[in-house]
């Protein structure tokens, strides 16, 4: 029964994001879906996509080895979307064109600035991609047995082929339909698996006490800080989100959606956490990586479990699909097409972001199935992101005025931060360079400007078309 669940789910998914894509004409509708969505929908999307196997299994993962610490970490990144919704938001109504982040780059930091945040967008999402198409082969071969391959090519070949055919249109459907199945599923099993382990204080009494800590027994107070500035700023703007700020012309929309997923990130950390606490209570000597598929397999009945698990490999197909798009548009409109001089609106556009969406899936199953530290991948990506584009991006948006000087003295020092932190140092206090290389992106970049130009009136109307003015 819990095999022929989750069959008659994959299908389901495959069926309504084939239907969803329909109509498609050109890579603005294939990369945000005409603008025409509203809170609600932008709430499930953005939480369906952030929520990935990082923050589900890996979550569960980090609890039964360190403790309750790794969820309060993770609020990091709950604190980052609701900091996004109160002041990224609003703004992003100045970009009544833009479909990828390099187009707000380029708005304000020219051509160049452009197709370099085109190939970090594709180097950043295609490190997530890979890590998520691991994760798909791993839940199939945990749950049902398959050889990971087959796991791989199953999962990630749904994803492909729907993603190819309808853009954001159908991520975005599937994206609702794979929240409410994970709302239900994810909850559900962190319930009945405190009723299984005994209650509460049965689990707690077969607990270490130090995982009832703030720090845990392994974490000083200075390296949570590091952590939970690292999940602060490790996603924050990248593609996939920033593309679903642009799904509503509407701003109010855009900003309460974000808001809702941002809150609706704090408990779900919590149960996904939990979940792995439920796995310690039971056996103790457990591999800390099989802690949710245990709990799921051992503490679920027939039906639900199969309900479950189709919940599961939603958690990690709603974040592939939403990174394939991303990269695959990023590739094309950024990157490609400005170094070719061509128009990206036209149905050639629409056929080579096709084409990358396909390409791009097929690479990351091939690099799945070959490389074995996705992980490394996934953490060197986020280095290449945040202490680079970050800053300007965000500054930008804010109304900051900068020149592509700015922004390339920035992003030197953000490199180098990083990589004299993590290779030539090596993390000394166990801090990431990530966030070296943040802050030394932002010192070097508002150095450069100088706080007497910062958040002027007229930087704030920067991006806005003057009227005409009386005399």
């Amino acid at each position: 029964m819990d095999q022929v669940i989750i069959v008659l789910y994959l299908g389901a998914i495959l069926a309504v994001g084939i239907i969803a894509g329909r109509g498609v004409s050109n890579i603005s509708q294939f990369s945000v879906a005409g603008r025409g969505f509203g809170k609600w929908v932008i709430f499930a999307t953005l939480s369906a996509s952030f929520i990935g196997g990082g923050f589900s299994m890996g979550n569960a993962e980090k609890v039964f080895r360190l403790g309750l610490v790794n969820i309060f970490a993770l609020w990091g990144f709950s604190l980052k979307e609701i900091l996004v919704a109160r002041f990224i938001a609003p703004r992003i109504k100045r970009y009544p064109d833009a479909i990828t982040v390099g187009d707000i780059m380029g708005s304000h930091y020219g051509k160049a600035g452009k197709i370099i945040t085109g190939i970090l967008s594709v180097i950043v999402c295609g490190g997530i991609l890979g890590a998520q198409v691991g994760a798909i082969g791993y839940i199939f071969n945990v749950f049902l047995g398959l050889p990971q391959i087959y796991g791989i090519l199953i999962g990630c070949g749904i994803v492909i082929i729907y993603s190819t055919v309808g853009g954001m249109k159908s991520v975005v459907l599937t994206d609702i339909i794979q929240f409410a199945v994970l709302s239900v599923g994810i909850p559900l099993t962190l319930v009945l698996g405190i009723v299984y382990a005994g209650g509460w204080s049965a689990m707690t009494s077969a607990a270490p006490a130090s995982h009832l800590t703030f720090l845990g027994s392994e974490t000083s107070l200075l390296q949570f800080i590091a952590l939970f500035l690292a999940f602060v700023v490790g996603e924050t703007l990248v593609p996939p989100y920033v593309q679903r700020l642009f799904l509503s012309k509407d701003a109010r929309h855009t900003a309460q959606g974000t808001l809702w997923s941002g809150l609706f990130s704090i408990p779900f950390f919590v149960v996904t956490g939990l979940i792995g606490f439920v796995a310690l209570s039971i056996d103790p000597q457990l591999d800390p990586n099989l802690s949710m598929p245990f709990v799921i397999k051992t503490v679920l009945p027939v039906g639900i479990k199969g309900i479950v698990v189709a919940g599961v490999i939603s958690v990690v197909m709603s974040s592939a699909d939403s990174f394939l798009n991303a990269a695959s548009v990023a590739l094309v409109h950024d990157v490609v097409q400005p170094l070719r001089n061509q128009d990206t609106s036209t149905e050639g556009g629409l056929l080579g972001v096709r084409l990358a969406n396909a390409l791009t899936g097929i690479l990351a199953i091939v690099f799945a199935t070959q490389i074995k530290s996705i992980l490394d991948i996934l953490l060197y990506s986020y280095n290449f992101w945040s202490p680079i584009v970050l800053v300007p991006l965000a500054a930008g948006i804010m109304g900051v005025q900068a020149t592509r000087k700015h922004f390339f003295a920035g992003a030197i020092a953000g490199i180098v931060g990083v990589l004299a932190w993590n290779f030539v140092f090596r993390n000394p206090g166990g801090i990431d360079g990530l966030v070296v290389g943040l802050l030394a992106n932002a010192l070097v970049f508002f150095g450069w400007i100088g706080t007497a130009h910062l958040l002027e009136p007229q930087a704030e109307k920067a991006l806005q078309p003057e009227a005409p003015r009386a005399e």
